[in-house]
């Protein structure tokens, strides 16, 4: 059989995306071009499964108690008494132990030894992380996937290096509002209630709504600032992924990046 090729990223044809940068007291302090990995072609199947592998890979294999629902001395009545022929409790009518029945085991748990990781070629994982990361420079996009932010405001936001250096949640926040993200701030906050099922009773116990990603350069003071604010993700460029940029396979999640950490991704192969 002929190789399976993978299909080529168009060209756009547009001009140079143009974006302000911002001051740490909310001023436009210039305005700069965005490189050309912004202009890859929207691939929304690729971020999908890009996004599907990822959740996969990162979960915990999990199982029941080897013999739940099978701890009890039981029999079976037989036929002729009128009753359905399933395993009962010794001495009681009660029935246990089947899988039909309450307090019976499962029929077909899920096993540890299952292999549910997924895989995807590294180029396409690759094309789907800078797709997305295109889809946050498009401002009709993070406006559909909810975010609030003011019309003047150009994306993906870009802050200059002094906002590395934030030590402080208190500063952090204060950075944010000054952009106008006030409404965002509050959709996230508003946004966190408690988790329906036996999630909340193992460690989960609440919700929160994706809200803005911070990418910045490296390790710095700023990683663990915006980190304490609900909703806020917080990511290093060389581990910038697609579930980050686009959390659930919903491209155009409001990005916030740092003038250094943008300029390592402009050298990033598109």
């Amino acid at each position: 059989m002929a190789e399976r090729k993978l299909k080529k990223v168009k060209k756009s044809k547009v001009g140079p995306k143009k974006v302000n940068v911002y001051a740490t007291d909310g001023s436009v302090k210039k305005q700069i071009e965005l490189p050309k990995i912004f202009h890859t072609e929207f691939r929304p199947d690729l971020i999908s499964r890009a996004s599907v592998s990822i959740i996969a890979n990162t979960q915990q294999p999990f199982s029941p108690k080897p013999g739940a629902g099978m701890r009890h001395a039981v029999s079976t009545w037989g036929k002729g008494h009128g009753v359905s022929r399933v395993q009962r409790l010794k001495g009681a009518s009660t029935a246990a132990q089947s899988p039909n029945n309450v307090g019976g085991r499962r029929a077909h748990p899920p096993r540890v030894n299952e292999d549910r990781t997924k895989s995807m070629n590294r180029k396409e994982m690759r094309l789907a992380r800078t797709s997305a990361l295109a889809a946050t420079s498009e401002f009709s996009r993070v406006i559909k996937r909810g975010h609030k932010l003011p019309n003047d405001v150009t994306v993906p936001i870009i802050l200059e290096d002094n906002a590395e250096k934030i030590e402080t949640t208190k500063e952090a926040v204060g950075l944010l509002r000054t952009i106008g993200l006030d409404d965002e701030l509050a959709r996230a906050e508003n946004g966190r209630r408690i988790r329906a099922g036996r999630g909340k009773m193992r460690g989960r116990k609440h919700r929160e709504r994706k809200s803005v990603l911070i990418v910045v350069s490296g390790a710095c003071p700023a990683r663990k600032s915006f980190a304490n604010i609900i909703g806020v993700d917080v990511a290093a460029v060389d581990n910038l992924n697609v579930e980050q940029l686009a959390p659930g396979g919903l491209s155009g999640r409001l990005t916030l990046i740092s003038e250094s950490a943008l300029s390592r991704i402009g050298e990033w192969a598109s």
